[in-house]
């Protein structure tokens, strides 16, 4: 592997390899085993979308491993005035051993790692938040053991946390099941490739989705950028709402994860928030971990 641009460039094995380094990376941060695995090496982390949990925990991490991480958003680069991406990527390969970037549109992150020569990794993107479901499955894996055969249903819009969760799903042998408004749906080139698996389901019916799940997930119903739409959205999504009465339709044991900031009463509740806030944080520290197994799998030249 190469670059985390998107779960859909990613084998089976790789997800797995991940998550295995993640869990040990995990063990030896609690026990306090050093693991200095990015040593004299820096990393930029370009922001064109703000953020609290992807800032922390990258910078924390990369502190972490032992490397320099340098916060670089729109207004510190020349990127932001209209310098192509390729020029860009040319120049910060020549400085940095790896970049993050958390951006808007797929295709930056794409021609990033296209023309630079260091490891991309795609910190969100419109299309895709590969290292948020890489912690959502090391969290479930955590609580189950297994990945294989649970299932995993998704309510509310089909954004980034929707088109990777099916395909991180997917191929970790998972029943995906997807409850979005018909105006909502995810990607078409998630849908193509879900298309091919006999254990995924899309439906605008959330009790049905949630029949049997093992784990349910939901996510703002207006993410950044689309903040003039959350009037309309808010009609939209009524009825996709996780509270008691869908949690009923799920196994008695079901956990809830939030890739959070989570807008309590609109689509999840207080009392399911608060019920399941232990898993729900557990979540979000697992994005240090995931993303630490990650920089380590593409940066390390430690390998344990």
């Amino acid at each position: 592997m190469k670059h985390l641009l998107k779960l859909l460039d990613c084998a089976p094995e790789e997800i797995t390899s991940i998550l295995d380094r993640a869990d040990q990376l995990k063990y030896e941060r609690k026990h306090g085993i050093p693991h200095r695995i990015l040593e004299g090496k820096s990393v930029g982390l370009i922001f064109q979308k703000s953020s609290t949990r992807t800032r922390v925990s990258f910078e924390t991490g990369i502190f972490q491993l032992g490397g320099q991480a340098l916060f670089l958003s729109s207004r510190d680069l020349q990127i932001g005035r209209g310098e192509p991406v390729q020029d860009t990527a040319r120049v910060l390969s020549r400085y940095l051993d790896g970049i993050m970037i958390r951006t808007y549109e797929q295709k930056e992150v794409e021609d990033l790692a296209r023309y630079g020569s260091v490891p991309v990794i795609n910190g969100l993107t419109d299309f895709c938040h590969p290292c948020q479901v890489l912690a959502d499955l090391m969290t479930i894996r955590e609580r189950y053991g297994v990945l294989d055969g649970l299932k995993l249903c998704y309510i509310g819009d089909g954004n980034n946390m929707a088109n990777s969760l099916i395909v991180g799903g997917l191929k970790m042998k998972m029943k995906v099941s997807a409850a979005c408004p018909k105006e909502y749906r995810p990607d078409k080139t998630v849908l193509e490739f879900a298309g091919g698996y006999e254990t995924f389901s899309l439906t605008d019916d959330p009790m049905k989705a949630a029949e049997n799940a093992d784990i349910v997930i939901t996510d703002t119903w207006a993410s950044m950028g689309q903040e003039a739409e959350k009037e309309e959205r808010m009609k939209a999504f009524a009825g996709y709402q996780v509270n008691e009465k869908l949690m009923a339709a799920a196994r008695p044991d079901a956990m809830v994860q939030h890739c959070l900031p989570a807008y309590r009463g609109q689509e999840i509740t207080e009392e399911v928030f608060e019920a399941h806030a232990e898993e729900i944080f557990e979540e979000a520290e697992n994005r240090l971990h995931a993303q630490k197994a990650v920089l380590a799998e593409l940066l390390g030249s430690e390998r344990r």
